[in-house]
């Protein structure tokens, strides 16, 4: 992945993770597995963590922690109403940036098609 793309996915990866939270609560692992099934291939384990750590701690998702087969519990997060209002807002945000973005990319195509 390329510099620009991390830089990007950094500033998105927080509401992806809560979308993916919407959908059914999950362990850390298993949010690292279902973004990479998602085509995010590149994400890192310990990136997918220590958002989960600032998510938590701003209260967007509860924490429940479940027996393991193997080892320690673990702490499966799901998203609650304060997550589910921050997605929302998340969501709004993204179709408001991708419209004016490629608003923006339709008008310098035409632009430089006038222009040849």
């Amino acid at each position: 992945m390329g510099k620009q793309m991390t830089e990007m996915l950094k500033g998105t990866l927080e509401g992806i993770v809560l979308a993916i939270l919407a959908v059914q609560p999950a362990y850390g692992y298993e949010i690292t597995a279902r973004l990479r099934d998602q085509g995010f291939s590149d994400i890192v384990e310990g990136t997918v963590y220590a958002l989960l750590i600032r998510i938590e701690k701003r209260g967007l998702v509860d924490v429940e922690k479940v027996p393991s087969e193997k080892g320690p519990p673990r702490k499966v997060y799901s998203l609650n109403a304060l997550g589910g209002e921050y997605l929302e807002e998340f969501w709004g945000t993204w179709s408001f940036l991708a419209e004016r973005i490629e608003k923006l990319q339709n008008h310098i195509e035409n632009e430089q098609e006038k222009g040849d």
